[in-house]
């Protein structure tokens, strides 16, 4: 930007420079689905802005991109903000994977309007019943009033994965457009035990076992080892949706491959844990939305199969940074190899 506002040589060696990073980063940065490779839904929507602004930057300064820059910006603003739209909750806000907050970056909604007084393509077709982002990985299911966002991806690039949390095979539910269950969320970036908490397995709605993290986050923004998915599949049939997934995180430590298997209806969302190999203890945690009372009501009702130790117990959501609101999770122990909890709705 700076190249195009000011004149001269000096001026268009930044231009230049500026253009060569863009076109490198693009390639790097975008996946084939439209997702930023962080899998950060925050980031993601902070990225899409950047390249709405080249887009307006060229509307401004005429000949500061060539044509063909504008036409692949234009084409990845398109698929990112069709990633972006997947991945945003009905209440018009984006899903917690990875670092992401409320109030950083701009919402799904403000960037379409964006795009549009760009003359920007925006993919506005129906979302059906199962959208599989393959490349990043992540899975939203759909129904007449529940959707399900499953994070069934990596937790980023290998050589940069520092916006990452271990919550593999996690999962967001929202019905008649409120949140229900949740993942934490992110309100610091400070390093110290509540960084590394709320990057921890247990500060998401997935399966913890012997005490662990499924991916080995440290520091700010540091992970060692990590969770690997595997065997990934969606589908739909009739009126059902299906995600299968497992992960090896715990492999690492002698510990069991961790399958997980979503099956959403009209009426009930059932998710299924299996552990496949040795462990002392493991828990299956569902982060509620502090809206929502952690007790049998006519909302919602959660039962498991077969019946085994459960609790209720004080938690954290963090929408914002510098923001902490107090909720409840609800924590079932899985004993034996296998347990299915059910979440219905009236």
């Amino acid at each position: 930007m700076a190249g195009a506002f000011f004149q001269g040589p000096e001026a268009d060696r930044w231009r230049e420079t500026g253009l060569a990073i863009v076109t490198a980063e693009l390639d790097e940065q975008v996946l084939p689905d439209g997702g930023h490779f962080e899998r950060s839904p925050m980031y993601h929507a902070i990225i899409v802005e950047d390249v709405l602004d080249l887009i307006q930057l060229a509307k401004v300064f005429e000949k500061s991109l060539h044509p063909d820059l504008v036409r692949r910006l234009r084409s990845t603003a398109t698929r990112m903000l069709r990633w972006l739209r997947l991945m945003t909750h009905p209440d018009g806000n984006i899903s917690f994977f990875n670092d992401a907050a409320f109030g950083v970056a701009a919402p799904c909604d403000a960037l379409e309007r964006y795009a549009h007084q760009l003359g920007v393509d925006v993919d506005s077709s129906a979302i059906g019943p199962v959208e599989w982002l393959r490349d990043s990985g992540y899975v939203r299911m759909t129904t007449d009033r529940a959707v399900v966002l499953c994070d069934v991806a990596p937790v980023g690039p290998d050589y940069q994965p520092g916006h990452a949390h271990a919550d593999t095979l996690s999962f967001e539910l929202s019905l008649d457009g409120r949140r229900i269950v949740v993942n934490g969320g992110t309100s610091t970036y400070t390093p110290g035990d509540e960084r590394r908490r709320q990057r921890s397995t247990g500060a998401h709605s997935t399966v913890e076992v012997d005490g662990g993290n499924s991916s080995d986050v440290w520091a700010a923004f540091r992970v060692g080892r990590r969770a690997r998915p595997l065997d990934v599949r969606a589908w739909a049939t009739g009126t059902d949706a299906w995600v299968e997934a497992a992960h090896d995180g715990y492999r690492r430590s002698g510990g069991p491959i961790h399958r997980r298997t979503w099956r959403l209806t009209s009426e009930a969302l059932t998710v299924t844990d299996t552990l496949d190999g040795r462990f002392q203890n493991a828990v299956a945690r569902f982060l509620l939305h502090p809206a929502i009372a952690a007790v049998a009501s006519e909302l919602v009702i959660f039962s498991c199969e077969p019946t085994t130790q459960t609790s209720v117990g004080p938690a954290t959501w963090h929408p914002e940074f510098g923001v902490s609101v107090d909720t409840r999770v609800i924590e079932v122990a899985i004993k034996g190899t296998t347990l299915s909890t059910t979440v219905t709705w009236s």
